[in-house]
């Protein structure tokens, strides 16, 4: 099954409900864009996105990309979609406008995102690396490779990829032995990465490879790597492609799912070095891959959400049309009516809903963060989003593994056959809790970077407002449950980072073996307090007599099943993260 729409009206309620995306908009002197403007964009990339994109998703898992002598050949049908996305100037539109963006708010780019990754994953990852890289290069590139480079990838002409780690590196990048020897203007690399989504392909007459290479004189260690930028082919003295560059596609990964997207083995140096150009400072190259690398982690969050919506709304469509009980007189009824059933499409449905709304959430902090004129209401947005990003990464990716795997289980034996479709949203959704780092490391980094380097400071003001927002449900009659259910969520939460406050210092292992089930804890809480925003504000348009009666009041049982169904998993949660290292620890290697 190919059919997708796009959630509008949902996406429509959090810009204008949740986000207050006009008035964001209004301070921050962006005075032609609105929710009105936005809705007319997503209306557009929502027909792209199901007309285009979303007939491509099962020949994509079916055919895939294959290697042959001229490189990667990337499945049939997506070179004239790509055609079409970048025709309509979909790349460029949160980008800046002195390099052809079009400027838009980040929080637009992510909803159309959504689209593109709904329709097929694949497909997507193609210029979510490339938004990476213009970032990397925006930030931290010299004004003439600026120059050079950016128009063309923002214009989506020209895509762009991340190369981070070897075979004997894997997630420790301070293992990477790639070279980079200065020669000129310019230096020749020599080394061969992997897991380069998107290494190769002939939709665009150029890619522009960003890696992580080592000088001669570069210390030990992640202190000793800089950045290069490694175009396929070399420009001419108009800025146009070129030679080929010495750098190739060696071989792609069989995998389990995405397999339209190409993951490379790139090979660089093979003719005695491939030409790069310095971004950045010498030895800073991590810091500014990071940069590429938060970017795209955001991104790979909002991926679970995507292929999740995906899954319910073929569930949803099979829930309605499948006959299987029947009724006294004969007649048979769908499986939609089956208790179970629809338990397993309100946990996709209400986990869907609040994941879309955290994620839009984390994108307008950083529009905000952007677009604020103080210089500490800037920082103050930049600290939450440094807070959400791996709580948006980690959380929506776990989530969207039993999401899918409800989205089987809804279709029973007929899930587990291909030709359904719905198998494959849950072999696709698997790579995103590994992929810009595993939930083990989004955890590491959530509870060291984010909570302990802080004394927690920056969690304690979100839990702050959403305790606020526990205690708003909680003064009105018909939503008091649901009040009462945050509370008890943040109150978790806030015992969890007191904990991790009090006993961190006591064992290196304490963090490390508390981490994951600590963004757990914080992302069904954080959905909570999305659906419980969420329901304020449906019960306020009601009451006024406003707004699509039937919408809101989905909205509002949405909601409440989500506080009865998700957040009381936050407790069991907290008890993990108490629980210490100590069952995990004690037990000796050979005994496993």
């Amino acid at each position: 099954m190919s059919d997708y729409s796009y959630p509008a009206k949902d996406a429509a309620f959090i810009f204008k409900h949740l986000v207050d995306f006009d008035r964001m908009c209004e301070e921050g002197g962006l005075t032609d864009v609105n929710c009105e403007l936005a809705e007319a964009i997503l209306e557009e990339a929502g027909r792209l996105g199901s007309e285009a994109i979303a007939p491509l998703n099962t020949i994509a898992d079916r055919e895939g990309a294959t290697l042959d002598e001229t490189g990667v050949r990337e499945t049939p049908g997506f070179a004239e979609a790509y055609g079409q996305y970048i025709e309509n100037g979909w790349a460029a539109l949160p980008f800046d406008e002195e390099y052809g963006g079009q400027g838009m708010p980040k929080i637009i780019g992510t909803a159309a995102e959504e689209v593109w990754q709904s329709s097929c994953l694949a497909f997507s990852l193609c210029p979510l690396l490339t938004h990476g890289a213009i970032d990397a290069i925006e930030k931290h590139a010299s004004d003439d490779l600026k120059a050079l480079y950016l128009p063309k990838l923002i214009s989506g002409e020209w895509t762009g990829t991340m190369n981070l780690t070897e075979p004997q590196a894997g997630s420790d990048l301070a293992a990477i032995n790639t070279k980079a020897v200065p020669e000129g203007d310019h230096y020749l690399v020599t080394g061969q990465k992997i897991f380069i989504t998107w290494g190769d392909h002939q939709m665009t007459d150029n890619i522009i490879h960003l890696v992580l290479a080592r000088l001669p004189d570069a210390p030990a260690g992640v202190r000793g790597i800089s950045l290069f930028l490694v175009p396929k082919f070399l420009l001419d003295e108009n800025g146009e492609s070129g030679e080929r560059n010495d750098v190739n596609c060696a071989s792609i990964e069989h995998k389990l799912g995405i397999h339209g997207s190409p993951t490379c083995v790139m090979v660089f140096g093979d003719k005695g070095g491939a030409v790069g150009y310095l971004v950045g400072a010498p030895h800073r190259g991590l810091m500014a891959m990071f940069t590429m690398m938060n970017a795209a982690r955001q991104s790979v969050g909002l991926q679970g959400l995507s292929v999740s919506s995906r899954s319910y709304q073929q569930a949803l469509a099979w829930a309605k049309e499948r006959l299987q009980g029947t009724r006294s007189d004969g007649s048979r009824y769908p499986i939609i009516d089956f208790p179970d059933v629809r338990r397993m499409l309100l946990l996709m449905k209400s986990g869907t809903e609040a994941m879309r709304g955290l994620a839009y959430l984390a994108a307008a902090e950083i529009d905000r963060s952007r677009l604020a004129t103080d210089p500490e209401q800037a920082a103050s947005h930049h600290a939450r989003v440094e807070l959400l990003t791996p709580i948006v990464k980690g959380w929506l990716t776990e989530m969207s593994q039993e999401i899918t795997s409800l989205g089987i289980q809804i279709h029973g034996g007929m899930g587990y056959v291909e030709e359904t479709g719905s198998a494959q949203y849950y072999r696709d959704a698997r790579i995103t809790t590994i992929y810009e780092g595993t939930t083990g490391i989004q955890a590491n980094d959530l509870v060291g970077r984010k909570t302990l380097a802080n004394d927690g400071e920056v969690l304690a003001g979100l839990l702050k407002e959403i305790q606020d927002t526990a205690e708003q449900l909680c003064a009105m009659d018909d939503l008091s449950s649901i009040g009462t259910a945050l509370n008890q969520g943040v109150a978790e939460a806030i015992d969890a980072r007191q904990w991790l406050l009090d006993n961190a210092g006591q064992s290196r292992d304490v963090a490390g073996a508390a981490g994951v089930n600590f963004l757990m804890l914080l992302g069904y809480v954080c959905g909570g307090w999305i659906m419980g925003a969420s329901a304020l504000k449906a019960a306020k348009i009601l009451a006024a007599g406003g707004g699509d009666r039937a919408f809101l009041e989905a909205k509002l049982v949405t909601a409440k099943f989500y506080c009865d169904h998700w957040l009381p998993r936050a407790g069991a949660c907290l008890v993990s993260v108490k629980a210490g290292p100590e069952s995990m620890m004690e037990m000796p290697v050979e005994a496993f």
